[in-house]
């Protein structure tokens, strides 16, 4: 059998390393594949994620780039031409057969250095509204995947298929009741507010202010995500707001979950931002989802995220500037208080899923090989 060698490439964001993770996850899994090699940024989340895995982490510093004229972009030309020198040499010693990458300028130095060396590449874009390094590499790809059907005509390839995102297997198989078993949850209603592994203050200010009425008046299960960065100003606000919390068994209250499959598996309603991945993973466990988008992201990828989303009736939108206290309560209850509303919007955003991205992806990589 001819063995296979694979270089993944992506990283910055969860919603670039995910995906990547998982696709491969999917080729280690094939008899034909040789070895795996990670090309990411040795001081991201991706090197952490990667020392786990079967797989060889191969490092190569990279930074977004500068969008004015100044001295930083003059330094990160040189870091970007370091790192694509660095990449040709990984090339030449590993000779992938294909390289997959996530876009983002973690896989920048990689993707140019597999144009230099006429290794073919395939590309996966998870927002609704591709990033620049897919815009400007997407005519020299093998192969194009896309999350939306949005992004088809703004990418110059003609092989360009709309997968969905490359989510983890355990959304396809966890139930809803062993989630909140796994949990230490009973079987009822089931909130979940997250900002992201950074969390998210606007988020986190109004859930302090409602939580006491949502977990005890209103006797609904609270699964919050702070964030590291703000979670003990979570605590602290709370403490004026809701002495007492610690002693309420329907909230759980964490700076970040390690397996975000189960809390998500085990909710009805989410609060959250808006980044692909995010609401891919949203999709996959039929919940009617808030979004309140990030307002700096890059190209205003969350916001055209979260509009794509509520066209399609998924979700229900917030802008960050317009979330207090009151506007999230008053989301939140026009979907417990409708419950035929909460279900379409789980059934709308049900059908949006698609569970099988991974094996699609890596379909059109062994057709690049």
């Amino acid at each position: 059998m001819n063995k296979k060698t694979y270089f993944i490439t992506g990283g910055g964001t969860g919603g670039h390393i995910y995906p990547a993770v998982a696709v491969a996850d999917g080729l280690l899994k094939r008899e034909d594949t040789e070895k795996i090699y990670y090309v990411g940024n040795p001081n991201n989340l991706e090197a952490n994620i990667v020392k786990e895995k079967n797989y060889t982490f191969l490092p190569v510093m990279s930074s977004g780039m500068p969008r004015k004229a100044c001295i930083e972009l003059v330094k990160w030309a040189y870091q970007m031409f370091i790192g694509w020198i660095k990449c040709l040499g990984y090339i030449k010693k590993y000779k992938p057969d294909v390289i997959f990458g996530t876009g983002g300028y973690v896989s920048a130095p990689i993707l140019f250095a597999a144009m230099t060396m006429k290794v073919p590449f395939v590309m996966h874009d998870c927002d609704a509204n591709p990033g620049l390094v897919t815009r400007k590499l997407a005519p020299f790809a093998k192969s194009i995947s896309v999350a939306f059907e949005v992004e088809k005509e703004k990418l110059n390839n003609k092989d360009c298929h709309v997968n969905g995102n490359p989510i983890r297997e355990q959304f396809s198989i966890l139930t809803k009741d062993l989630a909140r078993q796994a949990l230490g949850l009973e079987n009822k209603l089931t909130l979940c507010v997250m900002g992201g592994s950074q969390g998210a203050k606007k988020i986190n200010e109004a859930t302090v202010q409602i939580l006491k009425e949502l977990s005890q008046d209103m006797d609904i299960q609270v699964i919050f995500q702070t964030g590291k960065r703000n979670y003990e100003d979570v605590i602290k606000a709370l403490k004026n707001v809701y002495p007492d919390w610690e002693q309420n068994k329907n909230i759980i209250l964490r700076p970040y979950f390690d397996n975000m499959t189960e809390v998500l598996k085990a909710s009805d309603i989410g609060v959250s931002r808006a980044g692909s991945l995010s609401i891919s993973e949203l999709c996959a466990s039929s919940i009617a989802t808030i979004f309140i988008p990030y307002p700096y992201a890059a190209a205003d990828h969350q916001r055209k995220n979260a509009k794509y989303m509520v066209e399609n009736g998924a979700g229900i939108y917030l802008e960050d500037s317009d979330t207090t206290p009151e506007t999230l309560l008053n989301s939140i209850k026009s979907l417990i208080n409708e419950p035929k509303y909460l279900e379409e919007i789980q059934q709308n955003a049900s059908n949006m899923a698609k569970f099988d991205g991974v094996e699609k992806i890596i379909k059109q990589i062994e057709q690049c090989a």
